[in-house]
Parts: structure tokens; sequence; C-alpha cells
């Protein structure tokens, strides 16, 4: 039985340029998808996935995030005297448990590997879930990150959720080399970093979901630098695969690249349309858009 992941890292310390102005003094992952920030939503996902601890690497400029998953006692007090107790239930439900969030800082910009190797000290020798904020996945049952932690509780190893995408859009991916499927499982035996055009292994792309083992802050400490300068964690990952087993999970559902402009939008729309209390609403304005 392997151990159990009870923790999960997000990065947050990307300076989210691609949303600028928006973004010069919010943090790109307290943008909205309907009402809730983008980080609510991967929280959402990883606390009913299972995971007990969540461990968030930020950057300067980022106390927002902090100050959002701590109470606030001042609204608090004044949703309770006006009678906001749907609300009021809601914050609480959103907040984590005293102790179950760590924040630890990224003092510079040196890559997704270099955020996660950040986090080392309080994951410690346990598997942890690695969720990338700028992906949102809905899904039909459960939710991405479950659906890794079963292929996980059975086989083990490290897992990465992948999804297929067209020829001519692997170039813009980290991309897995795999071998026979089992259902919508797979061996990986390789990946690659946005893939110059005619080597792509597969069009099986990294999607921002992981389950990683924690060795592969071993390899990490190197601090070794790869594509566009940064320690990527594709690279460590690609060392690990030497000595530990990796499975690619095909995951149920549709994602959304909200770092992308057209993602959020897409996102929002998506998101909304879920709703029972914006549903028809949504559909109207779009109606009356197009």
């Amino acid at each position: 039985m392997p151990a159990r992941v009870r923790k999960a890292v997000f990065p947050v310390a990307g300076l989210g340029t691609r949303f600028l102005p928006a973004t010069k003094a919010m943090p790109k992952e307290m943008l909205p998808v309907v009402d809730r920030p983008l980080i609510q939503h991967v929280v959402d996902e990883a606390r009913e996935a299972g995971i007990e601890h969540f461990v968030f690497v930020t950057g300067r400029n980022k106390g927002i995030i902090e100050d959002h998953f701590d109470r606030q006692p001042e609204l608090e007090q004044t949703l309770a005297a006006r009678g906001k107790t749907a609300e009021l239930e809601i914050l609480a439900k959103e907040l984590p448990e005293a102790g179950c969030a760590s924040f630890v800082r990224q003092q510079e910009p040196l890559g997704l590997g270099h955020a996660v190797w950040c986090a080392r000290d309080i994951i410690g020798n346990e598997p942890f879930a690695l969720v990338l904020p700028d992906v949102l996945v809905q899904t039909p049952g459960k939710n991405c990150l479950a659906q890794l932690l079963d292929v996980y509780n059975a086989r083990g190893g490290n897992i990465i959720a992948v999804e297929p995408v067209p020829d001519d859009q692997v170039k813009n991916y980290g991309v897995v080399a795999v071998g026979e499927a089992d259902g919508n499982v797979f061996p990986i035996n390789g990946m690659v970093e946005k893939p110059a055009p005619g080597t792509e292994p597969s069009n099986l792309t990294i999607l921002g979901r992981y389950i990683l083992q924690p060795e592969v802050f071993d390899v990490l400490s190197a601090q070794e630098h790869g594509t566009g300068g940064e320690i990527q964690v594709t690279d460590s990952m690609l060392a690990l695969l030497k000595k530990q087993p990796f499975y690619a999970v095909e995951y149920e559902g549709r994602a959304f690249d909200c770092g992308s402009k057209p993602g959020f939008l897409a996102a929002n729309i998506a998101y909304a349309l879920q709703r029972p209390d914006l549903r028809d609403d949504v559909i109207d304005e779009i109606k009356k858009l197009i």
C-alpha cells in the first residue's frame, strides 16, 4: 500500500504578466471565475480529493492570498449583524482548519521546479500533490486530482495528468512518451518540454496535476537550469524516471488554461453554466451578444 498523500503544493508566485494591468496590484490567482478566485477553485478540488494540508509557494505582493485563507472578523461581524447566514456559512466552509495551510516564499522567479523545491521542508519525506492554479478542470464525476489519487493508491509511483491535443499544438506543452495503455493509464518512459515539430513522442500533454514522490526534491536540489533558463519540474521528473515508475492518466473532463485570456473567459462561461442560479440568465446574455 503506497504512503497516503496528505499535502498539496500550490505554486502562486508568478507575476501574471499576461493579465496586466489587472494583475498589477492583484495576484492572478485571485482573479475570479464566476464568484470564486482561481486559487479557491483548485484548493476546493484538493480538499474534495482528501488533501489535508495546503502549501502555498508565494512571492512578493501575494499577501492577499494568505489573507483570503484567513478569518476576517470585521466582515464576519457585519454579516452576522445583517443576518447574512448563508454568506457566513460559505466563509466558514471554505476556511482551512487551523494549522492546515502553510506559506513559503520564492524570492526569485526561477521556474516551477524551484517553486516546488521551496516547499521541501514542509512536505518532508512524504508523497505530495502538485496543483497548478492556472488550470481549472471540470469533470462529470470525480475531480481531476481524485482521479489521479485513485491510480496512485492502486499503483504507487508518480502520477501525471495528461490530455491529448491536436498535433500542431503539441510543441507548446510538456509531452510524455508512453507505453501500452491500460484503460486510461499509460506507463511513462520519457518526457520532453515543448518538443520541436516532428520530434513529439506522443500527443499526450502534461496538464498541471501531479502526484510526486519526495525524492524529486533530491533532484531539484541540484538547481540545474533547463528550458528557458529556469529550473524545470519536467527535467526533475525525467531524472527521477530512471529510478521510479511514472504513470500518465488521461483524465475524464475538460481543462481550461486560465493563464490565457481565452481560457480564462471560457472558464467563466463554463462554470457559470454549471450553476442552476445563473445558467438561464447567462444563456440569455450570450444569445444577446451573438
